[in-house]
């Protein structure tokens, strides 16, 4: 057998198998509360901005940007714009594409950063509500002739939110692309963690993904993403279009 296809068969029945473990699944959620304590995924940043994700998000990230090779990136809430810059720059080193974001207050220090940094050249920011006609609309015009369409819901978490964004986004997403819903790990974590926002278990973009998936059989959870990132932000919020 081919060395390379040899390894990838090895890893993916080692992804498989690790997807079967409910230990290590526990272990995994255990292991994001007690760091969260520390607020973990705050302290890391991507080309000078804080990024505000789990490496292994990032990761994955990587691995689609590069595999599907997107014409546009669309990414709803900016915050520290540490997302944008990393989507920017796997665009830069693919050598196309366009970053399109929203976010409804885009603070003016992180506005500035984010202005100054240089792969703004790849992207174009709008302020205002993801779910706001006019917006959506905006965005949607930048789809326009794309061959492939790579989307991230990462703003207001609560569970209408995430289910009107998916509604209004997931039509912009080509056949074979993305689009990712992070903090679905809320839905796993203690009733009454979070404490300054209004999403919690029963209310949060896992119940979301849920009741859209209801709904939409041309979308998917994606099982090997989420098999092999056991420590994720998007626990089952890997979502590829089928048709």
């Amino acid at each position: 057998m081919n060395p390379i296809e040899q390894f990838k068969q090895e890893r993916e029945a080692d992804i498989a198998a690790m997807g079967q473990d409910e230990e290590l699944k526990r272990k995994s959620l255990d292991w994001m509360l007690h760091a969260d304590k520390y607020k973990y995924t705050y302290n890391y940043t991507w080309m000078g901005r804080p990024i505000i994700k789990y490496p292994n998000d990032v990761m994955i990230m990587q691995e689609l940007i590069w595999r599907l090779k997107p014409d546009l990136i669309i990414e709803t809430g900016i915050a520290h714009g540490g997302s944008i810059i990393f989507s920017a720059s796997m665009l830069e080193l693919i050598g196309h594409g366009e970053v399109v974001a929203v976010d409804i207050d885009i603070r003016k220090h992180n506005k500035d950063e984010i202005e100054n940094h240089p792969m703004k050249k790849r992207i174009t920011m709008y302020e205002g509500s993801s779910t706001d006609p006019a917006i959506v609309e905006t965005i949607r015009k930048h789809t326009e002739g794309k061959k492939t369409v790579l989307i991230a819901l990462d703003s207001n978490h609560t569970h209408q939110h995430v289910l009107d964004e998916l509604n209004l986004y997931a039509p912009m997403v080509t056949v074979g692309s993305y689009i990712v819903c992070p903090d679905t790990f809320v839905e796993f974590f203690p009733k009454g963690y979070v404490k300054d926002r209004p999403w919690d278990v029963g209310n949060n973009p896992m119940t979301a993904v849920w009741e859209f998936l209801k709904h939409n059989p041309d979308f998917c959870i994606d099982k090997d993403i989420n098999n092999k990132l056991m420590i994720t932000e998007g626990i089952d919020g890997y979502l590829k279009r089928l048709r």
